[in-house]
């Protein structure tokens, strides 16, 4: 996905930006009202949040939060401001998450809390990775237990 966007190929593929959408860190601070993640909880940020109060997240067709969606897409923040930048110039965020960078802001819906003991070399493939396949699998292709499946690529 960072590839593609680099290659100048995605259509919401906006620069200058800081990649990188799959991670796991810990939580270095908190803004006010945030109540579902605290300092040093280890957390994966979400490029495909919920709100779980608009109608798309309300439908359960569909994960693309509209509470998100309408800022996500041209590389900025909720409140349509960026919290990157070099010079004094906006740096755009990519996918809501940045995760090439070392520290990342996001919104409060937009991290999953996973135990202390998790990998991050290994938990990081689910923000986007796993959930994506998992997705595949269970709605699109709609395996079942005890299917037999082979999968090519």
């Amino acid at each position: 996905t960072d590839y593609y966007t680099l290659s100048g190929a995605d259509p919401e593929g906006l620069f200058p930006a800081i990649l990188g959408h799959e991670g796991a860190g810990v939580v270095v601070d908190v803004g006010p009202g945030v109540t579902s993640v605290r300092k040093d909880d280890h957390v994966i940020p979400l490029y495909t949040p919920e709100c779980r109060q608009c109608k798309f997240c309300l439908s359960q067709k569909t994960n693309l939060c509209q509470a998100i969606r309408s800022t996500q897409g041209r590389g900025l923040m909720p409140d349509a401001t960026s919290r990157f930048s070099l010079d004094g110039k906006p740096i755009y965020h990519y996918m809501g998450t940045s995760t090439f960078s070392n520290y990342i802001v996001v919104p409060e819906i937009a991290l999953a809390k996973v135990r202390s003991d998790a990998p991050f070399d290994k938990i990081c493939y689910i923000g986007c990775g796993v959930t994506t396949g998992i997705g595949a699998v269970i709605f699109t292709a709609k395996v079942e237990a005890g299917a037999n499946v082979v999968v090519f690529g």
